[in-house]
């Protein structure tokens, strides 16, 4: 059997203790992966997926590949295109003046005068917005960036290899063209938005505002790259659906880990109601929901959807693997040179210059499942759901 390369050591615990509640879960794990091979599930196609680009910037963690380069950038997304990956994941919003940008946070801080200045991101023109961070301009400097952390913290983003924001029509001129694009439809978790906002704000995103000229983005650039959209915001994505039928839809879900309002982001179950009730193709789960609620894989495969998911346990490799054998079609991470080497020696990938396919269910042509002992699954049953804590 190829060996197993621990992406993060530090974040993988002792077995010696199985979290209580957590021992059915593992029997389901093991049940539902017996029920993915028999469906040939496990053989089929599993993608990976660059998250931000080559990774998110966790300015806060030890550990520096995750400052390595700035996320969501041309160049983090060329990165990440180095490795077999078949797709980036980046987040897109609008600007005041309808322009789709990349950038993740709701709102952009800088620090002016010694006093810090907060500005929500579709508040700001896209002129206001480029101003922002590192210059493409060589000589020419931008306002510093900050970073507010969950706990309040103000950090300096500053990371290793630096490059300036961009709009969504950079990144389909300029990124390497045999890598897919999953576009998140970044809404803020705390708005309400009404229906006229998001239709405005998802028509900006298939025709992107550029100096008074539209252009049709999506369609003039996208040409043969594999594109699918996806949101957390349930009418986004069932307004995206409808406004569009060449590209598929995802429906984001934290898969009940974090609870809302709304109850369509509760958990796997709403997921899959919310998919079938408006045409969308596939679900985006935190990768813990999955774990914690194996049996909702079956269900997700019988409704003819493919299933995506995100989160930290996607850089630990045997969690990876894991997924694979419950049938999860694919996987976003932000360690990229250290999963994809992992993934590469258990699952048959794609090779870089390899024309990618579009996520399906469907098996691949040519796949390659490696036989693991009992003892060896078992091992990965007990580590699951100690890492699910």
């Amino acid at each position: 059997m190829a060996q197993l390369k621990a992406a993060r050591v530090a974040d993988v615990p002792t077995l010696d203790v199985v979290a209580p509640g957590l021992v059915v879960a593992a029997e389901e794990v093991s049940a539902a992966a017996a029920a993915a091979t028999n469906r040939g599930a496990a053989a089929g196609r599993f993608s990976v997926i660059g998250h931000r680009g080559k990774g998110m910037n966790a300015l806060a963690s030890a550990d520096r590949r995750l400052q390595e380069v700035r996320e969501n950038t041309v160049r983090s997304f060329n990165d990440a295109a180095a490795f077999p990956v078949d797709y980036v994941e980046f987040d897109v919003q609008v600007t005041k003046d309808g322009c789709p940008i990349i950038f993740h946070d709701d709102f952009i801080y800088t620090e002016e005068d010694g006093n810090i200045s907060k500005k929500r991101v579709t508040d700001l023109q896209l002129e206001d917005f480029l101003q922002y961070g590192p210059q493409n301009e060589q000589g020419k400097g931008g306002k510093p960036l900050l970073r507010k952390m969950k706990d309040g913290r103000m950090l300096n983003w500053n990371v290793q290899s630096e490059d300036a924001h961009c709009t969504l029509q950079e990144a389909f001129e300029k990124v390497n063209p045999r890598l897919g694009f999953n576009v998140e439809l970044k809404f803020d978790d705390y708005v309400e938005y009404q229906e006229e906002e998001l239709t405005r704000t998802l028509q900006a995103v298939l025709k992107a505002c550029i100096v008074d000229h539209i252009h049709n983005v999506i369609f003039e650039y996208a040409k043969d790259r594999p594109i699918l959209f996806s949101s957390f915001q349930p009418d986004a994505a069932q307004l995206m659906r409808k406004l569009q039928s060449t590209y598929p839809v995802y429906f984001l879900t934290n898969g009940g880990t974090e609870i809302y309002t709304d109850v369509r982001r509760n958990s796997l179950e709403e997921a899959v109601k919310h998919c079938l009730a408006n045409g969308l193709q596939g679900i985006v789960s935190e990768a813990r929901g999955i774990f914690r609620h194996p049996a909702a894989i079956p269900k997700i495969k019988e409704a003819n959807l493919s299933l995506l998911t995100y989160g930290t346990l996607n850089n630990v490799p045997e969690a990876v693997y894991m997924q694979h054998l419950m049938g999860v079609n694919g996987v976003i991470v932000d360690l990229v040179p250290e999963i994809t080497e992992a993934v590469s020696e258990l699952i048959a990938v794609p090779e870089p210059e390899t024309e990618v396919e579009g996520l399906s269910n469907q098996p691949a042509k040519v796949a390659a499942t490696p036989n693991f002992s009992q003892r060896e699954i078992s091992f990965l049953l007990r580590l699951i759901p100690e890492l699910v804590q």
